[in-house]
């Protein structure tokens, strides 16, 4: 019933706006682009909604990009691309062990998400990938307050083979502890979303005596489908992207990229070496190196037929003008040109499970792009000869759905 003398209208005025906080993990910006998309639909579902983000560099020149509004608190978070940078080396990254070394930042990078959440009210918490904050609510349960989302592209730690029986013990032992985490305390999560779909998961398990990872992931997580966070290109939207690259008529165009975690120097370096090796055989062959926005594009030397960029903005569009390209195995950049169907060349970083595993079941299960290892790339005929080769190939790869965005913003929808 309504209060005498007051309106509904002014009960609807006082009502408290509904307010989410998002984290988006820092190491690449593929989960920025998906979170954007994200965020932008839940917002249409729900237009009143504040969304801030507690982000890191380079999220935040995504986030500064479309407008988003990034918590100020976040200058005190320790930055985690930093600390991967210094974990790698000449495309080497033992992604499970940089991990384990991270605790001191991921214990600061938490302390302050729970500053924030202490002196602000929010509805829902977001966390695509926030390890930190996952965890220390699952050993701290007392610490929830507002509905919390966890989505992630991969579950499961596994091992690489040069790690031996040591490390398929340490990485069954964490998954452990996540299974044990999850079965003690069910309600930390309100929602669990995979971006992607059952068959994207791979088909191992968390470790000697422990369940399966696909079968455990269906039980325990809701599917988005994957996040594009754009429409496939139009052929008109492709040309004009072209002209807009000043590509030619008569060229062809490769895009050389590594992410935006600044782990990728030794490999630009290596397609440098190459590129006069293919244009010797394809002279029509222009190449366009983006370096992201960690690594300084004056680090590379010049070539002949290719020119070197920074940050690209709306980098889909020009991974969709492409014939043929060449990058990093992170899942972001090799689902957007599986989506816009182009010929692609990924050298995965050594020793980074998730670009050798999961990344690589997923592209295998879309028929997707062509793998070559470091070790083969270090010969520059033969990183010229699979680039080359990529030209020519007509691809037919299983079609990425444009509706993850959309899917996952409906299932988050549902917590505020």
């Amino acid at each position: 019933m309504a209060m005498p003398g007051r309106s509904h209208t002014w009960v609807r005025a006082q009502r408290r706006p509904r307010r989410a906080l998002f984290l988006s993990s820092p190491i690449g910006l593929g989960h920025a682009r998906r979170d954007v998309a994200i965020a932008q639909e839940l917002r249409r579902l729900h237009p009143d909604l504040q969304i801030d983000w507690l982000a890191q560099h380079p999220v935040t020149r995504v986030l500064a990009d479309a407008g988003e509004t990034v918590h100020p608190a976040s200058a005190f978070l320790a930055n985690e691309s930093a600390h991967i940078e210094d974990e790698s080396a000449d495309h080497d990254l033992h992604a499970f062990q940089a991990i384990r070394r991270m605790d001191e930042i991921l214990v600061n990078n938490f302390m302050v998400f729970n500053d924030v959440v202490d002196d602000t009210y929010y509805d829902l918490v977001i966390g695509d990938e926030a390890w930190d904050v996952d965890y220390f609510l699952h050993e701290n349960p007392e610490l929830k307050r507002f509905a919390f989302a966890w989505m992630t592209d991969f579950v499961g730690w596994l091992p690489m083979p040069q790690g031996g029986d040591a490390e398929a013990a340490l990485t069954a032992d964490y998954n452990a502890e996540m299974l044990e985490q999850r079965a003690r305390y069910r309600r930390m999560r309100d929602r669990s979303i995979f971006v992607g779909n059952p068959d994207d998961v791979v088909d191992e398990s968390f470790g000697e005596g422990l369940p399966g990872i696909r079968e455990w992931t269906q039980t325990h997580f809701d599917f988005a489908g994957y996040v594009t966070g754009f429409e496939p290109p139009s052929a008109e939207q492709r040309a004009d992207a072209r002209r807009r690259l000043g590509v030619g008529q008569d060229e062809l165009l490769c895009v050389v990229t590594v992410g935006g975690s600044g782990v990728g120097r030794a490999l630009l370096r290596r397609v440098m070496d190459a590129i006069p090796l293919v244009r010797r055989l394809r002279p029509e062959l222009r190449f366009l190196v983006v370096t992201g926005p960690r690594i300084d594009p004056a680090e590379l030397p010049r070539r002949r037929g290719a020119s070197v960029r920074g940050f690209v903005p709306d980098l889909y569009l020009a991974l969709a003008a492409c014939d043929v390209a060449v990058v990093q195995g992170g899942l972001t950049t090799c689902m957007e040109l599986t989506a816009a169907h182009r010929p692609f060349v990924y050298v995965p970083l050594e020793n980074h499970f998730e670009q050798n595993l999961h990344v690589r079941r997923r592209l295998d299960n879309y028929g997707a792009g062509r793998c070559v290892r470091y070790a083969e790339a270090s010969d520059p005929d033969v990183l010229a000869a699979a680039i080359v080769d990529e030209i020519a190939r007509d691809v037919a790869y299983r079609p990425v759905e444009t509706d993850g965005a959309e899917r996952a913003a409906a299932m988050l929808a549902e917590l505020i």
